[in-house]
């Protein structure tokens, strides 16, 4: 059943996941909201403004020139007028209308903010393709590339995009002013395409002498303050939230209420930084991409503080640093991390051109910041971002409220308080096995029906690959497969995913996992097994053992209760080809110009079929990036069980 978001359906499911504390600041929110259509509120007058969140000098000289040659090829890119985002060219970057929609051709209508239909695809077009440019990180992009060569072209396209999109967006029209999410990130954009222009002329009085920008820097700090995401919703979202309040009034900090919306957004922030993330480090959604996102936020906001020598609770940073020791240790060999739940390929602060490694960067961050362990993966690349934020935050040692703590001495491979565990390998094999909570807070809105899923890979390439994300809005079909338990490598009974959806981004009924054991042995055979309870009578019971002489991989999946039907999905990544032959397949791909190959056993009790690019119902597909997908190889085993047999795979790679 497709419920789709918005609806009535929808708001009443959404409604039973709320708890009291919530519903009445909602019921406040909708209050607020009608009172602002018709006394809207005033930004007050400013005089004597200054900027001084300036960057140390001799930092662009730090910057890396590869990093800046990419930095520069990126920006002319976007100079032409070219940008790409989630897999759709635009070539009207030069003059961009801030509405249109270039998938669809929708353009999204004007009016109060809170009555636009930003859901609706139909009449809006897809909203995270409008948005997306609004975030104004191709502006950081061109200000960086001011930055690193002084050419003035940069810093007039940036300013030209800015006094655009704010004649265009006036506070509360539109659909700009509708998600807190996109106000917090664009307002720390805004501080950094100041801080990078600081040595143009123009840049004062597109800024702290421009009564345009004025107001709407008071608008989006005061929206904000107004309507942050609450209880069930209080994700990834609330986290740029206050990170964009906290950095927009400790830059900007011109206006009366700058210190209240500054401590009332480092209270947030140190708060929410705990709830969202792990004692183990790993962030709570369980979606791999958002874990870089909050870390980056995080790290962005600790600059703005250190920059105006505001006091962070040694919480902050302690969060941050485990964080970054928990991405080091899951990466793979190629410094990719796990490909768990929702990915929407945000960013919290873009400074660096196509090219550059996310996570490598974010590595080199957390060494310059936090210092590396020995048993961290070599990171070899540059970037533009790491010497920026590296002038600004103050090393952990030398933080001054950086309590003593204790970091893993060898690299970690079981998350307890995640479910998340790593076997490694010889050759460099990957696995990750899931046996964690399905997702974050009542609605688990990233989470996918993953659970006891695995995903392998050798020398980085994904030879049993979690299939991603694609899409969010506007395609059901679409957001119903990749999340689901058929998309995902692990049992589905009768046709059912294990947990309940209801809606795009809620689930009703959760499946509850728990991980039996998690040995990850180095040299010998390391041994992981969990179960869940999401085809209650019938409990789903995983072993997964990874031994290193042999290089193989065995899986065995135990269904106990009464009789169901079974599938039993394999997905492999797009540069593995597979040739079945009853309940055996070949699998061959190349890395770095080498062939490789493997054989994957599959169980004889179920009748097995390869399925590729198939629409109708979706299945064999692989997102690499949102809003992109490619037809890949999909294994489906399809039979019964009558809860008292076991079922058997082997994947044996060959030296």
């Amino acid at each position: 059943m497709t419920v789709r978001s918005g609806s009535p359906g929808w708001y009443l499911r959404r409604l039973s996941r709320m708890g009291p504390r919530e519903v009445g600041g909602r019921v406040g929110d909708t209050v607020r909201r009608r009172r602002w259509r018709s006394a809207p509120p005033d930004c007050p007058g400013v005089t004597g403004a200054r900027f001084t969140a300036v960057l140390p000098a001799g930092t662009i000289a730090a910057v890396p020139p590869d990093a800046a040659k990419r930095l520069v090829a990126e920006a002319d890119r976007l100079m032409a007028g070219h940008a790409e985002y989630f897999g759709v060219d635009r070539d009207d970057l030069a003059d961009p209308d801030w509405f249109h929609d270039p998938k669809t051709g929708r353009r999204a209508p004007s009016g109060y903010a809170f009555d636009v239909p930003y859901r609706d695809e139909e009449a809006v077009g897809d909203i995270k393709q409008i948005w997306e440019l609004s975030r104004h990180q191709h502006l950081t992009v061109l200000a960086a590339a001011y930055a690193v060569t002084g050419d003035e072209r940069y810093a007039e396209r940036a300013a030209g995009h800015l006094r655009s999109w704010w004649a265009a967006n006036a506070p509360l029209r539109g659909v700009h002013w509708t998600s807190g999410i996109e106000l917090g990130i664009r307002l720390l954009s805004w501080v950094w395409v100041r801080r990078l222009l600081d040595g143009w002329p123009g840049a004062a009085d597109l800024f702290e002498g421009n009564p345009v920008a004025l107001n709407q820097i008071w608008h989006h700090q005061r929206w904000l303050a107004a309507f942050p995401s609450r209880g069930s919703s209080a994700n990834n979202h609330v986290i740029a939230e206050t990170a964009g309040q906290f950095a927009a009034a400790c830059a900007f900090g011109w206006f009366p209420s700058s210190a209240r919306w500054r401590a009332d957004a480092l209270r947030s922030l140190e708060r929410q930084l705990r709830a969202n993330t792990f004692g183990s480090g790993l962030n709570r959604e369980l979606a791999s991409e958002y874990h870089g996102l909050v870390l980056e936020l995080g790290l962005a906001a600790v600059a703005e503080a250190d920059a105006a020598d505001v006091p962070v609770p040694a919480s902050v940073r302690l969060v941050l640093l485990r964080m970054t020791d928990a991405l080091a240790a899951v990466v793979d060999n190629r410094l990719r991390p796990p490909r768990q739940g929702d990915a929407d390929d945000g960013h919290g602060l873009v400074v660096d051109g196509a090219g550059t490694d996310r996570w490598g960067s974010l590595l080199a961050t957390g060494d310059a910041v936090f210092g590396r362990l020995a048993w961290w993966p070599a990171v070899t690349g540059t970037d533009v971002r790491t010497p920026l934020l590296a002038a600004l935050i103050r090393p952990y040692a030398k933080g001054g409220t950086a309590p003593a703590v204790s970091r893993p001495a060898s690299r970690p491979a079981h998350f307890a308080d995640a479910g998340m565990t790593v076997l490694r390998g010889p050759e460099k094999i990957w696995c990750r096995c899931d046996g964690g909570p399905h997702g974050f807070l009542s609605i688990a809105a990233h989470a996918h029906a993953d659970a006891l899923s695995v995903e392998v890979r050798h020398d980085g390439v994904d030879v049993l690959a979690d299939p991603g994300t694609f899409c969010y809005h506007g395609q059901p079909e679409w957001r119903r497969y990749f999340r689901s338990t058929l998309g995902h490598n692990t049992v589905e009974l009768d046709g059912e995913d294990q947990s309940v959806s209801g809606g795009p981004f809620l689930w009703t009924r959760h499946a509850r996992s728990r991980v039996l054991v998690a040995d990850a042995s180095d040299g010998g055979t390391a041994r992981w097994c969990a179960e869940h309870d999401g085809y209650r009578p019938s409990v789903h019971r995983r072993r997964v053992e990874l031994t290193a002489a042999s290089q193989e991989l065995r899986v065995v999946d135990e269904v106990r209760g009464p009789r169901r039907a079974v599938r039993l999905a394999f997905h492999l990544g797009p540069a593995v080809a597979a040739d079945l032959v009853d309940s055996r397949a070949a699998l061959t791909w190349s890395v770095d110009g080498e062939d490789r190959s493997a054989v994957l056993d599959l169980p004889g009790q179920l009748s097995w079929r390869a399925h590729r690019g198939e629409s109708d119902p979706p299945l064999g597909w692989y997102s690499a990036g949102f809003g992109r997908k490619e037809p890949a190889t999909t294994l489906v085993g399809t039979g019964f069980t009558d809860g008292t047999e076991d079922f058997t795979t082997v994947l044996g790679f060959h030296g």
